[in-house]
């Protein structure tokens, strides 16, 4: 095993102040559980999970609560022991309605586990992979893409090389950074069930060279693992968590226009859903917990919390001290991909990264302007895109204009908007063009 500077670096990309000096010390720290939780039962990237439990049911912590409901759906588990006292909707972070479960916790919780697999090496990558499904596990770097449909590739795309993104390329999020500090030994597991499942014979974990300690930290963890396994070293650069930038940072493959990394021989997992797959497998843990960044100028003590799914902004914010001066603005996740909320009843979910407090001096009004066709868009787009176009064909409800300009590969990483001297709202733009074409194929196939 070693570590390299990678000679790969992808194109575009920026460079915002990162502030992750205000967290990045903090170490993981369980959260006190409030007086209910309101656990959503769409938690990932496709069909809701159903609700198997009633009002009134008693349930263990880590009792199914949520059956799948498609190919691309995930399973939801209790966080805590408890009473079911409502099925309910919600708003979430981005603005959608969704069902969720109301669980009042007892204070003499039961618990029971999937059976563990310690003997991973020996059992059959279909059955982990049936295991990594039925503990619920998503793609926990944002996406909560199903990680059993990840880690079942079509038996045409051979995989060789498993990454494992630990680059956390967000300002001010810190708790991958943590989880790699203070959890290395059960990510390298993991790494190795992901490797084995896919039968990949390369291995890398692929770290930013602003986070030294956590380089250290995996390397030593690393130590005596057989096989081509090294640390990527890479240069700090936004979106250099993104997935196929990061894979052309670590491996010098390009992933096609509208391909997939598996079209390239490789899959990429955060550390933390490594940890989450070692967890399942070894411990028999569904995933209900996970670390999530409080940050910002706003907070009175930044913090990276272990939380139950379904816990709120709100108790997250009483956790860590509450505001030290007002807010203006608060974010849920980080401030380039994350979502602007206006209240802090919002519960947590498997894919809740991190939550932003900001003051009125972090924060500045704008108004957007005309594009004056600068092109610096253009030179930040790691996707090779061209942002200023695209967006005046939405603008124009020209949408058939901008897909046919690669509007659907636009990754929404805001680089664009980052740099717009005209402080155009670029990404809102590409979110909406996108709706429209999903809305269109959705109603052309049937399906959502």
């Amino acid at each position: 095993m070693k570590a390299e500077h990678s000679p790969f670096t992808f194109s575009g990309g920026i460079h915002p102040s990162y502030c992750k000096e205000l967290s990045a010390g903090a170490a993981i720290r369980k959260i006190a559980i409030p007086q209910y939780l309101v656990v959503p039962l769409s938690q990932h990237l496709g069909a809701p999970a159903k609700p198997i439990v009633k009002p009134g049911d008693i349930v263990k912590r880590n009792q199914l609560i949520g059956e799948t409901t498609g190919f691309i759906s995930a399973p939801v588990h209790a966080p805590v022991g408890g009473k079911v006292t409502a099925l309910t909707e919600i708003t979430t972070a981005t603005g959608k309605i969704a069902p969720a479960i109301i669980i009042e916790p007892n204070e003499q919780e039961e618990a029971e586990f999937l059976p563990r697999l310690d003997n991973w090496h020996e059992i059959a990558p279909a059955a982990l992979i049936a295991r990594i499904g039925e503990a619920g596990v998503v793609g926990m770097g944002g996406a909560g893409f199903p990680t059993r449909v990840k880690l079942s590739p079509p038996p045409q795309k051979h995989i060789d090389t498993v990454i494992i993104n630990g680059a956390e390329c967000e300002p001010y999020l810190t708790a991958d950074h943590r989880m790699m500090l203070e959890h290395a030994k059960e990510i390298r597991i993991g790494a190795e069930i992901i490797r084995h499942v896919l039968g990949a014979k390369t291995l890398r974990i692929a770290i930013e060279d602003n986070k030294p300690d956590a380089i250290e930290a995996m390397k030593q963890a690393l130590l005596g693992i057989e096989g081509d396994v090294e640390v990527a070293i890479l240069h700090t650069s936004y979106p250099q968590g993104a997935e196929k930038q990061q894979i052309y940072s670590v491996t010098g493959r390009q992933v096609p226009r509208g391909g997939l990394p598996m079209d390239v021989g490789c899959v990429v997992e955060n550390v933390s859903t490594a940890f989450a797959i070692y967890d399942a497998v070894v411990n028999g843990q569904p995933l209900t917990h996970r670390v999530i960044s409080v940050s910002g100028d706003a907070i009175t003590m930044p913090s990276n919390l272990w939380v139950p799914s379904g816990i709120s902004y709100h108790a997250l914010v009483k956790e860590c001290g509450g505001l030290k001066v007002p807010v203006a603005k608060v974010i849920s996740g980080g401030p380039m991909m994350g979502f602007a909320v206006t209240t802090l009843e919002i519960p947590t979910t498997k894919t809740s990264s991190g939550l932003l407090l900001l003051s009125a001096a972090s924060v500045t009004a704008y108004t957007s302007q005309a594009c004056i066709s600068c092109g610096r868009c253009v030179d930040s787009c790691p996707m090779r895109l061209s942002p200023c176009e695209i967006s005046q064909c939405i603008e124009a409800n020209d949408i058939d204009g901008a897909a046919s300009i690669s509007l659907m590969d636009c990754i929404e990483c805001g680089s664009c908007a980052y740099v717009c001297p005209a402080h155009r709202p670029l990404v809102h733009h590409f979110r909406r063009g996108k709706g429209v074409v999903a809305a269109r194929r959705a109603a052309t196939t049937g399906k959502k």
